[in-house]
Formats: C-alpha cells, sequence, structure tokens
C-alpha cells in the first residue's frame, strides 16, 4: 500500500512533464500538417492557374507540366551541338572589370542569328548605353557561326554571357532538327515522292532554316528562366533585344524608371516596352505614357509572366506560324483572358533597323534599313532618361495587327517541330526530357 502511494505521488509530480511533452507533439503535428496542406495547395495551384509566388519560384524552379500523355523528347545531340551546351554552362566574361552586379539589375539577352554586320552595330549601341556595366548581357546564338562568335568575344563594356541552341537546325546537315533523309520538300506529294513530313496548311513542307527562329526564341526564354545558373532563380525582370535593334543611351535608365512607374501608374500592364508595337514609329512625342499591346522590340517583364507564358506551351508550340511574335499575339496571350498591355514612353528609345519581317513592306519614311548600317541621328532627349514620374497614361485600345482567329503565316506543320517545342517546355523540368538528348549524347 505504502508503495501505491509512493508510484501514485510521483506519477503526480512528472505529471506537468507530460504534459508539457504532450503539448509539444501536438503543436508539431499540426505544423506538420499545415506545413503538408500548404504544400499540396501549392501543386495544385501549379498544375489549375500557373501562377506562383515569387517566394516559390525563388527556392523550388520544378513546375509540374500537364499536357495530357505527351512524352518529351529531345534530339540526340551530335558532337559539336555537346561542345556548344559544355559552353552554355561557362561563367560570363568580364567578371574581372565589373565584378558586382548591381542591385535590382535588369538582365540583358541578347538573341541572334547569322548577320554579323547587324551585330556590329546592336552591340556598339549598346555600349553607348547609360548603365549598361551595371548588368549582365546573355547573347543567345541560334546554333554556331564563327564571326558571330568571334564579335561577341570581343565585347568588354559589361558583363557577357554566350549560350548557344544545341538543337538548333543549323547544327544538323543529315538529321532532324535539319533535314532527313527522306524528308518532303517545298509542295512534295509524300504519295508520289515517297518521302515523310508534314504538309502546313497552306501545303508546304517544313524549311529547317525558317522554323529554327522559333525554336530558337522558345529554346532561349525556357533557358534563360528556368535553365541558366545566372538567372534561373533571378526574381526580376529581363529585357530582350534582337541583333537588328538600334539601343539608344538613355534604353536602360527608361526601363528601370518604367518598371518603377508600372505598379502605380499601369497594376495591370504585362511588361514594359523600350518602342511602340509598330516597327515603323519613333513614338507620339505626347507628355504622356502609353499603354498599348506588347511590341517585339526591348520587351521586359518578370517571371510572374514568364510562368504564364509557360504554362500556354501547347498553344505557342501548336500554332501554325513559324514566327514567334506572331504567335504570340495570335493565340498565346488571347488565351489568358485579359488585354496584354505593356508600358512604354512616348518616344522610342530603340528601333529595328533591318528587314521588317518577310510579311511586311519597306518605305522611305520606314525605320527599318536592310544594310546593316544604322544611321540615325540621336537628338538630346534620347541621350538622356526621358520619362516624366508625373505623366498620365493613354491607353491605346483595340489597336491594329494580328489578334485572336488569325490562323498563322504556315511554315509549322511538321508533328515533329512541334514536338521539339514543347519538349523544350519540359526541358529543364524533367529528367524524362533529356534522356535523349544532353545524356544520351554523353554516353553515346
Amino acid at each position: 500500500m505504502a508503495f501505491y502511494k509512493r508510484s501514485h505521488a510521483g506519477y503526480r509530480r512528472l505529471l506537468p512533464l507530460f504534459l508539457v511533452i504532450f503539448s509539444v507533439a501536438l503543436v508539431l503535428m499540426l505544423l506538420i500538417r499545415k506545413w503538408a496542406i500548404s504544400d499540396f495547395s501549392y501543386i495544385a495551384v501549379e498544375e489549375e492557374s500557373h501562377s506562383f509566388p515569387s517566394s516559390s519560384m525563388e527556392t523550388d524552379n520544378r513546375i509540374l507540366l500537364n499536357f495530357g500523355d505527351f512524352k518529351p523528347k529531345l534530339p540526340k545531340m551530335n558532337d559539336f551541338a555537346i561542345s556548344l551546351d559544355r559552353r552554355n554552362f561557362l561563367p560570363p566574361r568580364n567578371i574581372d572589370l565589373f565584378p558586382n552586379l548591381a542591385e535590382n539589375h535588369i538582365n540583358i539577352v541578347l538573341y541572334v542569328h547569322n548577320r554579323p554586320q547587324y551585330l556590329q552595330v546592336v552591340l556598339k549601341s549598346l555600349a553607348n548605353v547609360k548603365g549598361i556595366g551595371e548588368t549582365m548581357l546573355i547573347v543567345s546564338h541560334d546554333g554556331y557561326f564563327n564571326e558571330m562568335d568571334s564579335i561577341v568575344q570581343a565585347v568588354r563594356f559589361c558583363q557577357v554571357k554566350q549560350i548557344f541552341s544545341p538543337y538548333s537546325p543549323h547544327l544538323y546537315s543529315d538529321s532532324f532538327p535539319g533535314v532527313s533523309k527522306g524528308d518532303c520538300q517545298h509542295k512534295d506529294d509524300p504519295s508520289k515522292k515517297n518521302c515523310s513530313g508534314d504538309a502546313d496548311q497552306y501545303g508546304n513542307h517544313r524549311s529547317p532554316r525558317i522554323v529554327s527562329l522559333k525554336h530558337h526564341w522558345w529554346w532561349m526564354m525556357n533557358t534563360v528562366w528556368d535553365g541558366l545558373p545566372e538567372t534561373r532563380l533571378h526574381s526580376g525582370h529581363i529585357l530582350f533585344i534582337e541583333e537588328d535593334h538600334f539601343i539608344y543611351p538613355n534604353a536602360y535608365r527608361n526601363i528601370q524608371l518604367l518598371l518603377k512607374l508600372k505598379p502605380e501608374k499601369c497594376p495591370d500592364c504585362f511588361a514594359v516596352n523600350l518602342a511602340p508595337s509598330d516597327v515603323k514609329s519613333k513614338g507620339e512625342g505626347w507628355e504622356s505614357l502609353i499603354a498599348e499591346k506588347m511590341g517585339n522590340i526591348g520587351y521586359t517583364f518578370n517571371r510572374t509572366v514568364w510562368r504564364k507564358i509557360h504554362a500556354k506551351a501547347r498553344e505557342f508550340c501548336w500554332f501554325d506560324d513559324y514566327n514567334w511574335d506572331i504567335t504570340m499575339w495570335s493565340t498565346v496571350y488571347p488565351s489568358f483572358g485579359t488585354p496584354v498591355y505593356t508600358l512604354r514612353g512616348p518616344r522610342a528609345s530603340a528601333v529595328h533597323f533591318g528587314k521588317c519581317g518577310l510579311h511586311q513592306g519597306q518605305d522611305k519614311i520606314s525605320a527599318c534599313i536592310d544594310n546593316g548600317e544604322a544611321k540615325f541621328e540621336l537628338e538630346n532627349v534620347d541621350k538622356v532618361p526621358n520619362i516624366n514620374i508625373d505623366w498620365p497614361v493613354y491607353v491605346f485600345k483595340n489597336q491594329e495587327g494580328y489578334r485572336a482567329g488569325f490562323k498563322g503565316w504556315g511554315g509549322w506543320g511538321d508533328h515533329r517541330d512541334q514536338e521539339l517545342c514543347l519538349s523544350f517546355a519540359y526541358m529543364y523540368h524533367s529528367s524524362d526530357a533529356l534522356t535523349n538528348g544532353r545524356d544520351a549524347s554523353k554516353h553515346s
């Protein structure tokens, strides 16, 4: 009996300790359950709306894709493509000259093809841009051309990183994505020519030179946002320009101002632009900011917008048009369900000086020339920031141009191009996508 009393008294003394341990365990169980629910909710949001909080994107870059039973498959790289792919992971150059990037810098991506004269013009213009040394220039090459490589190697005005599309049709002379043996050409009838391939809506078979335009842009976007160590966790904005864009000295400072003003002046705008959507226009010259449809010269957006674009990979990759920008205007942007506006100034800070597309004419008043020389007389106002923070915003509605309902210019009817394009969307989010590309080639 005495033993029972002593034991009972001992249990009573230990009771507070038991209660503390139980309370801690209960709290831990609740927290674990909350975390599990949060994780599940985040996955559900990814699958349903493709809207991602920036904090999640900074810590986890793997995105769930749901395109039915599609199985991503990248072509097997040849030896030269493998060597270029390895260069993609080299660190930026000129770090000794520019050891630190500015806080909240805006990375600049310049995508190029094979127009050396044009490239020299755009790089010379970039060298005169105020603030260019604060950021990094990423030059994305569509395949490899020695002269283009040499020109970029000579850049010394900022940090520079070069990337090369290892799946460019220009790198494959006898296999897809280049021309494969037995491929139909032009308007060949497969039954009569004993060839293979899917014709576009106009009866034309694929041309590697043509399809490379859209492939390069889509590969570049996926690589810059989700593949490169320098940018895949970048939470800010990225500016995209092309080799036939002449950039004004005030471009970088104007972009910085527009990005600061956008949340207040145009919170529903998806991007900011250096130039009007009409490539022939140099701006209105008004004392007003302009909100209009997104143009293709100096467009700048962040990862949130990229996620919305990336979620529309199927629409992008299945639309029968070899132009990336017309594809965006005709099918991707309309699928967002809301007008896709961009904010810009009333004066252009960049102009298009190359050939104005295959379906647009040229005239004497156009800002486009086709001799590789940019002869623009800059006014003093174009050399300094010329955005006034007190300006109102004028909204252009119902603008002319490509929109939902346009069926495309064709050139993109082959299922192999469509599937390669969609595989690029999986490229950095699925190990399966790499099995037949980079990994398979390294072990071949």
